[in-house]
């Protein structure tokens, strides 16, 4: 009988040793899910981070390359009353052909047209074409010499111009009516 209880004792001593395994099962389940949970919040905060670093990133591209296209257009608007007092000249300068004056103006006039090309300066063509808002200013309207010229420019005051295809003068123009 002693040898009973020694193991009952034994059995007993065992048990809530085996019930404190199962608590500190418990335990060790809550801190793996509250680690899980941990982890998946760091995860979700690590990819916001890097979607608002490469939103970031691109806005810093697009303002770079905004900055490069328009730096230099205020230096290019500047030029483009010089291209239309060359034209002027070369307007009222005699009509011969071999007049050197002539040709030194219309070379000068080639040169800056092709520096202003190469800026991304274009020329607005306007000349027959259909009055559009967002390209052409009416100066005035006359009356149409014919029907298909109805809504259409006439005639050109001052030239326009596209810098990188946004209007940064717009063309001065007669229309028909």
């Amino acid at each position: 009988m002693a040898e009973e209880k020694k193991v009952k004792e034994q059995e007993d001593k065992e048990k809530p040793k085996k019930k404190k395994k199962k608590s500190d099962k418990a335990k060790y389940q809550e801190n793996i899910e509250k680690m899980q949970l941990t982890i998946a919040d760091m995860q979700d905060k690590h990819l916001r981070l890097q979607a608002e670093f490469d939103n970031y990133r691109k806005r810093t591209l697009k303002e770079k390359m905004e900055l490069i296209k328009g730096g230099g257009e205020s230096v290019l608007i500047s030029l483009i009353p010089v291209i239309d007092d060359f034209e002027r000249a070369l307007a009222s300068i005699s009509k011969a052909e071999d007049d050197p004056v002539k040709q030194g103006v219309i070379l000068i006039l080639k040169k800056f047209e092709d520096f202003l090309n190469q800026n991304g300066i274009k020329e607005i063509e306007a000349k027959g074409k259909v009055f559009d808002t967002d390209h052409h200013e009416a100066i005035t309207k006359i009356p149409a010499q014919s029907e298909d010229l109805k809504g259409k420019v006439i005639d050109v005051i001052q030239k326009g111009y596209l810098l990188n295809d946004k209007v940064i003068r717009f063309a001065k123009v007669i229309i028909g009516e």
